[in-house]
């Protein structure tokens, strides 16, 4: 257990999402000081995260004068940042704004969630953007840093974005029956954010791309139906009706289709000594929509 609060307090971002959630209880476990950041401070899981001895304190990642503060005084940070809601041009502010503020306080180590194959060219958007964003990092003067680059969240067939139509039997996304997806656990991506802070000096400046399984869309829905209970059938969405909903998710998918990323999942499980979980394995473990049972 870490003793020294001044010299373990990590502010981690979005501790009501997907990732910062699993990363902020992670460190918790671990005998870490949380500095929760958040602009949802009654949110639930903020609620949990205060009761497992988080700090949680408000922060809106588009106000320079909040992330200052946030980050004052903290020994590492781990960043995370979405297009959902403001798009590609404002998330890449956000984190650049991050990552400034990160160097003017002095953190030890930055943690920055990137995602896998950004460095490829891919020409998605999103991935471009964060792309754009591990760049910048190089010339910031941060005493230390890593990247992170997770695959696919398996969390995303638990979503309100599949979940409807997994609930009714059907697994519907826009990738062909032999496409191969490579996915990973949110538990994992906070298990590599652990490293990352455990080991900073000896991961500065590395980017790590890592996944738990790979398997196509067919063998999802087996696995997810065996864990459900119930028969789930693929249906491959058709393309043009997410391009009218999302020109970049319709890139993005486009791209998994016609090249796809390119983890080696045993080599770096090796590597690194962490064992990511199979969907197999997720899907029996994450608690389902209470419709699941």
């Amino acid at each position: 257990m870490k003793t020294d609060k001044n010299s373990r307090t990590v502010a981690v971002c979005g501790v009501t999402g997907t990732q910062g959630n699993a990363v902020a209880r992670e460190l918790l476990n671990n005998g870490y000081y949380v500095r929760g950041l958040t602009r949802r401070t009654e949110n639930e899981r903020a609620r949990e995260l205060s009761a497992l001895g988080a700090q949680i304190l408000k922060c809106d990642l588009n106000a320079t004068e909040d992330v200052t503060r946030a980050l004052d005084g903290a020994w590492g940070a781990f960043g995370v940042f979405t297009p959902m809601e403001g798009g590609t041009a404002r998330e890449e502010e956000q984190a650049k704004r991050f990552a400034a503020a990160a160097k003017a306080a002095g953190l030890r180590q930055y943690v920055y969630s990137s995602v896998a194959s950004a460095d490829r060219k891919t020409g998605i958007p999103y991935f471009e953007s964060k792309a754009r964003v591990e760049r910048s990092l190089k010339d910031l003067g941060l005493k230390s840093y890593t990247v992170l680059r997770p695959a696919f969240f398996m969390e995303n067939f638990r979503s309100p974005w599949l979940w409807p139509a997994l609930e009714k039997g059907r697994l519907t996304i826009a990738l062909k029956p032999g496409t191969k997806l490579q996915m990973v656990a949110a538990e994992d991506i906070a298990k590599y954010a652990l490293l990352a802070f455990e080991k900073n000096t000896g991961l500065d400046r590395t980017a790590i791309d890592f996944a738990g399984d790979e398997m196509t869309m067919p063998e999802a829905a087996e696995v997810l139906g065996e864990a459900l209970g119930r028969k789930i059938l693929y249906a491959e969405l058709p393309i043009e009706e997410v391009r009218a909903a999302s020109p970049e998710m319709a890139t993005m998918y486009e791209w998994f289709n016609s090249v796809g990323l390119n983890v080696d999942i045993p080599g770096v499980a090796g590597k690194y000594g962490i064992k990511a979980l199979t969907l197999k394995q997720w899907a029996h473990k994450v608690k389902w929509p209470v419709a699941a049972h």
